[in-house]
């Protein structure tokens, strides 16, 4: 009867190790099959939008026809700007937060090599105009374009000042006849995100 226990205990240890090495090969199995489903899905994925390609590409083709490259845009925020406006009746000022949205990230790398000339341009814009001016839409829009054209400014780069096209001076038309030739902004946005008059 000494031997039936000893063979007793020596089984369980042995059908303990065998019911371990089966658990972990099945542990091992599932992590397989599932890290392979993982693959084919993700394979499957872009395989699939590339049978949709005709209706799915044609979308990012019209941005690029657009956008100049390839890449997505480049985003350069400028630190914010606190200015006094040129009310005369009452002192008022303005806190306005930029960020130059550029198509080319070298560009990016010239506008931060030229920040202090552009910040310099931007709050002289700021400085001129009221805050009659800065809360309306249009005001807003004309500020963007102008802190557009002052941005790249230091850059050598020279746009088009649209509110000299719409003056009717005698000596502006032949002026802008000699400008004919149109310099496209490397600075695709000016984007607000803080605008605060007060």
């Amino acid at each position: 009867m000494a031997t039936a226990p000893a063979a007793e205990q020596a089984a369980p240890k042995g059908g303990g190790s065998k019911k371990l090495i089966i658990i972990l090969a099945a542990v091992l199995v599932l992590v397989l099959v599932g890290g392979g489903a993982a693959v084919m899905l993700l394979k499957k994925k872009p395989a699939a939008e590339d049978e949709d390609g005709a209706e799915t590409t044609e979308a990012p083709v019209k941005p690029k026809a657009h956008a100049k490259s390839d890449h997505p845009p480049t985003f350069v925020p400028l630190d914010p700007f606190t200015v006094n406006l040129a009310d005369k009746d009452v002192d008022r000022f303005a806190q306005i937060g930029v960020t130059l949205q550029v198509e080319d990230p070298k560009f990016a790398d010239q506008i931060k090599a030229y920040m202090p000339a552009i910040r310099s341009n931007v709050l002289m814009v700021l400085a001129h105009k009221t805050a009659v001016e800065l809360l309306t839409r249009e005001g807003k829009e004309k500020l963007a374009k102008d802190i557009m054209r002052e941005s790249v400014r230091p850059m050598g780069i020279e746009l088009d000042d649209e509110d000299e096209e719409e003056a009717p001076a005698s000596a502006a038309p032949k002026k802008k006849k000699k400008k004919k030739a149109h310099v496209e902004s490397p600075i695709a946005q000016v984007l607000f995100s803080n605008f605060i008059v007060q």
